[in-house]
């Protein structure tokens, strides 16, 4: 299907100006908000709205007619455009990772979906950390080549901007989002039809309206409930990320689910694999196996053992109170007629895949439960985020061991060419290429071991200037919108200094962050903040959720601190913390400092991004710095332990804080030699950007995806799914005398003959032998923190003349006690993955 894009989509382009389709086609690929070769051209076009809103799109619609028409006649203007194009070409039909490594796969396609995407403010349809996840990895699939197109919503309004009034107090603000403005087109037929498509919603027809994006060499399509033909209620389920009441947010994610499978459907797309970022877009699990029971003439429960080996989970929630969930009564109102005509099962069948105990009527359906029952491949998104997720979930998985419960981990990593600036960007080129981050990354910390120390400050101080200018525009501008006094505003050309040690504190404002950590002892930090001889300046950001009471308490406190002690000249609070802001401060701070409840931070990403600007981290070990940190890379705390929300250890961590502050990280800060640079710091900095950036980059986790999940994802979908999905057939007959014969397994005599460390252990069990080679028989003991569980296979020896006593043997040599070893049983068939298809168990008495 053809969708490129052709500029006469809206008629807002003016004709008859010779190159303005490609000048079009520049403006509608996001890719410009990583690669800044073309931001010279919207620069020339329109100075003042480029500044403000780095939207090519926008500058192109608002420029006047005879100002284009100036500048297109300008020979070193098209010649611009002309090379832009070629590299634009180039790019497309070049070779890449992906192509080069697997490129006799059969993994053709990836489907992402997501809530919500962060690829540039001009699009604003993020609200933060889920959304950098799946923006940083859409950009990173384009540069490596690995074919993903990912599926999300068009707001209307998107998440609300923020405003700080005069009392320090948040308000809200939601601006339209006018699409028209948005470097967004809309997804045509090869007759020029605009793509509308109908889904069912509580048994009344939706129409839907489809989008798309270019982000370099992928796409992502966005759709809209804003369509005239709906009903007016209707029309405002995508209005804004997350508003809204339980009823708007089971349409959003029924839209996001079924109507993303459905969208795909109408283009044809047929993805091997379907990734769902978090469990939103879980519904996507029951539409995808119906499409396929449709086509193949299956039943649910058949369809679903096929489709599911296709789908990947990545949860990113660290309390159980975070997973989506709805009552009996919204989704009996929304799934009871999908259920009996659709998929035509049972509807407490279908509620079943949602809840823990599937016998209680009364149980909310588990958004994550359904995800983790549709996918055959779940991750979390840190290594300590994956004991914790295994945790979570294991109440699914009854006498399992808590190591086994089937969740791995990939941990998050970010963009990099989208958060470095371009000091840091000229260092990198010249020393690790202009590929770099195109590629394995093998060689980034040999090339960054070889830069002098002085290109090393030289960049940070050019960064930090930078900021400082930045910080000063904006907050004069701020302080005039939230009508602070006159001699605030005056203050405001002025404060902050280019040669001071500054700090980063940006994140969502909720309690466990605990974002006022830094206020414990006022007094304290007022006193670091103003030394005399070694002072030290803090930028803070962030919105608390609208309906947060306690959040939003937490962004008055600190604006309410900086007012009663006139600390503008040390501390700031910015305002509507976004993706512009976001680039400035991790570009420019030199400590970015994050204070969450451990465990509560799942990975956290805002630490990630200024590695490659030689920014360092002081972080809870928590997230990704618990897997990150050693003492040449930044600063720790905490004990890599749980303490909840005890006052007394939030005490006990804000001194620490300050202890750090003062006796490291400032002295280390104003040290210096004699060429006036600082030695230790720039060693702490060099290696923090030589092993951190590309470990933590998500060049590395969609590489990681691509190889342990997408491709071993797609070659078991397509095994299942040969055969008009006869596996499928075979799977859900064989987990059905499984699950009859169980009951009647039993064990007799457990033998264990000793030598030494030697132990020849045999087991005599009973049960039907249909089950011999549905089955596996072994011998279990408990690891520790080091080392996990120690699984050994039993073999088959002999059967009794009825039967029905089966023997099995297996030889060990463990400096163990042999009483922490027992023999279970497990379901063991046609390479499906246990427990997470099957949670049978049975172990030894």
């Amino acid at each position: 299907m053809n969708t490129r894009f052709n500029s006469d989509v809206y008629g807002l382009l003016p004709e008859g100006i010779e190159g303005i389709d490609a000048l079009a086609e520049l403006a509608l690929d996001i890719r410009w908000s990583w690669n800044h070769e073309a931001d010279s051209l919207w620069q020339q076009l329109y100075p003042s709205l480029w500044e403000h809103t780095h939207n090519p799109w926008l500058v192109l619609q608002s420029v006047s007619r005879e100002s284009l028409k100036e500048q297109m006649e300008d020979s070193s203007f098209r010649e611009k455009i002309k090379a832009l194009m070629i590299a634009k070409e180039e790019m497309a039909t070049s070779g890449t990772w992906f192509t080069d490594s697997f490129h006799d796969s059969p993994l053709k396609t990836i489907a992402y979906f997501s809530m919500e995407y962060m690829l540039s403010e001009a699009l604003p349809i993020y609200v933060g950390g889920l959304g950098n996840v799946a923006g940083d990895q859409l950009k990173s699939a384009s540069d490596l080549g690995v074919p993903v197109i990912a599926v999300g919503l068009l707001y209307q309004e998107g998440y609300f901007h923020q405003q700080i009034d005069k009392n320090g107090f948040q308000q809200e603000l939601y601006p339209y989002n006018d699409p028209g403005q948005l470097p967004v087109t809309p997804l045509r037929l090869p007759d020029g039809k605009w793509l509308r498509f109908q889904i069912s919603l509580s048994g009344r027809p939706l129409w839907i309206r489809a989008w798309q994006v270019h982000v370099g060499r992928c796409k992502l399509y966005l759709m809209d409930c804003n369509d005239p033909a709906n009903l007016p209620a209707h029309r405002g389920i995508t209005s804004q990320i997350y508003g809204g009441d339980s009823e708007l947010r089971i349409q959003q994610e029924i839209v996001l689910g079924i109507g993303g499978l459905k969208l795909l459907e109408a283009l044809n797309i047929h993805p091997e694999v379907c990734h769902l970022n978090e469990g939103h877009a879980a519904f996507l699990v029951l539409e995808r196996a119906y499409q396929f029971m449709k086509a193949n003439h299956l039943s649910f429960e058949e369809a679903l053992a096929v489709t599911r080996a296709g789908n990947v989970f990545t949860t990113h929630t660290a309390v159980a109170a975070g997973f989506d969930h709805f009552s009996p009564e919204l989704m009996t109102q929304y799934f009871s007629g999908y259920a009996a005509n659709e998929l035509q099962v049972d509807f407490e069948n279908l509620m079943a895949l949602g809840r823990e105990d599937a016998n209680n009527d009364k149980e909310y359906f588990n958004m994550a439960f359904l995800a983790m029952r549709g996918s055959g491949n779940v991750n979390a998104v840190s290594k300590l985020h994956g004991k914790v997720s295994r945790q979570l979930f294991s109440n699914l998985y009854p006498r399992w061991p808590v190591d086994e419960i089937p969740v791995d981990s990939i941990t998050n990593g970010v963009h990099t060419p989208s958060w470095d600036s371009e000091f840091a960007d000229e260092l990198w080129t010249k020393n690790c290429g202009k590929e770099r981050w195109k590629g394995n990354l093998k060689t980034i910390q040999k090339n960054i071991d070889k830069i002098s120390g002085d290109s090393l400050w030289e960049m940070r101080n050019d960064s930090r200037n930078k900021l400082v200018n930045y910080v000063r525009q904006r907050f004069e501008t701020q302080s005039l919108v939230s009508g602070l006094p006159s001699e605030v505003t005056k203050a405001a050309k002025n404060i902050f200094d280019a040669h001071t040690l500054t700090l980063g504190f940006a994140r969502r404002f909720v309690p466990y962050k605990r974002p006022n950590l830094l206020l414990h002892d006022r007094d304290r930090f007022i006193r670091i903040l103003t030394n005399p001889e070694f002072p030290v300046q803090l930028i803070i950001a962030g919105k608390a959720p609208p309906a947060d009471k306690s959040g939003k308490d937490l962004v008055h406190e600190w604006n309410q601190f900086i007012q009663q002690n006139n600390l503008y000249k040390h501390v700031i609070f910015l305002s509507d913390y976004d993706m512009q802001l976001t680039e400035q401060l991790v570009s420019g701070v030199d400590v970015w400092i994050n204070t969450p409840r451990r465990p509560w931070e799942a990975c956290g990403t805002s630490g990630m991004k200024v590695l490659v600007n030689g920014g360092i981290n002081l972080s809870e070990l928590d997230g990704w710095w618990a897997e990150a940190y050693t003492p040449e890379v930044g600063w720790a705390l905490g004990d890599m332990r749980e303490h909840g929300e005890d006052p007394a250890w939030d005490a006990a961590e804000a001194n620490n804080l300050y202890d750090l502050l003062e006796q490291q990280v400032v002295p280390e800060f104003y040290s210096r030699n004699e060429e006036g640079i600082p030695a230790k710091w720039i060693e702490k900095m060099r290696h923090s950007m030589a092993t951190l950036t590309p470990e933590f980059s998500a060049n590395r986790t969609v590489r990681e995806y691509t190889e342990e999940s997408y491709l071993p994802t797609a070659k078991e979908y397509l095994r299942r799914a040969g055969n008009n999905g006869l596996m499928g057939k075979n799977l859900v007959e064989t987990a059905s005398l499984v699950k009859q014969k169980w009951k009647d397994i039993h064990f007799g005599k457990i033998d264990v003959q000793k030598s030494d460390n030697d132990y020849a252990v045999s087991a005599s069990i009973f049960f039907d032998d249909q089950l011999r080679d549905k089955i596996c028989v072994q011998l279990f003991a408990n690891g520790n923190d080091e080392n996990g569980p120690e699984i050994l296979k039993m073999h088959f020896q002999s059967i009794s003349d009825d039967k029905t006593e089966h023997k099995y043997c297996v030889e060990i040599k463990t400096d163990q006690n042999f009483s922490d070893y027992t023999v279970r049983i497990i379901p063991c068939y046609d390479n499906i993955k246990v427990p997470l298809e099957n949670n049978l168990i049975l172990w030894q008495h």
